[in-house]
């Protein structure tokens, strides 16, 4: 029991359950803050990528996995292990279908679009700004190169993954009339899917049989 639990902490899926099932699906879930090399609040809700990304080299390996379905409930979080995660995901050779529920804000973008199909419920949120740092920075010409190419390749990777352009892309991303206190936009639901940055509007059931499908072909 105890072993279960440690496995549903880390991945949403206990293990145990899934074998007992003869499941041919591995479930992800990211929920919360994509924690980086820095552990957060231990009253926080985090999504740590040194548990997902040995995890997914297993799926890749693994022969009695055939597909992932990634389930998405996230704030955003930490720049670099989001991306990692992300290119994880689409580099797999088997198939993968996103669903996004509740929401799927800054870098859980990529993370939304790095599946082979995705889904978004009709009230999920998607939410678009530019690259943000936190804590002390040395204002120079060089700090601002390189948050220009970590935005370079947030949005490339989005471009790639998805159905939207890149002029799009940048003008949601620096919108000024939308939030208050910030630039960027919210997409929900079926605007993500107009946008062109999510394909389909959908559950669970959908994501599912969207999955099998692609484990037929």
């Amino acid at each position: 029991m105890a072993e279960n639990q440690d496995e549903l902490e880390k991945y949403g899926q206990p293990e145990g359950l899934q074998n007992k099932e003869k499941s041919h699906i591995q479930l992800l879930t990211v929920i919360g803050e994509v924690e980086g090399h820095e552990c957060l609040a231990a009253n926080s809700k985090t999504t740590k990528y040194e548990h997902v990304i040995p995890m997914l080299a297993a799926v890749e390996e693994n022969p009695d996995l055939h597909g992932l379905l990634v389930l998405i409930n996230t704030v955003g979080g930490d720049v670099e292990s989001g991306l990692a995660i992300a290119e994880m995901i689409a580099s797999l050779s088997k198939p993968t279908v996103s669903l996004v529920l509740g929401g799927s804000h800054s870098i859980g973008v990529p993370l939304a679009v790095s599946t082979d199909y995705s889904y978004i419920v009709p009230t999920g949120t998607m939410m678009i700004h530019p690259v943000r740092m936190t804590g002390l920075i040395i204002g120079v010409a060089q700090t601002f190169d390189y948050f220009q190419k970590i935005q370079d390749r947030i949005s490339g990777f989005i471009v790639e993954h998805s159905r939207i352009q890149k002029g799009r892309l940048m003008k949601l991303m620096l919108e000024t009339g939308e939030l208050t206190k910030d630039v960027g936009s919210v997409l929900v639901g079926e605007q993500a899917v107009q946008e062109g940055v999510i394909d389909a509007v959908g559950g669970i059931s959908d994501a599912f049989c969207k999955l099998r499908e692609l484990m037929g072909e």
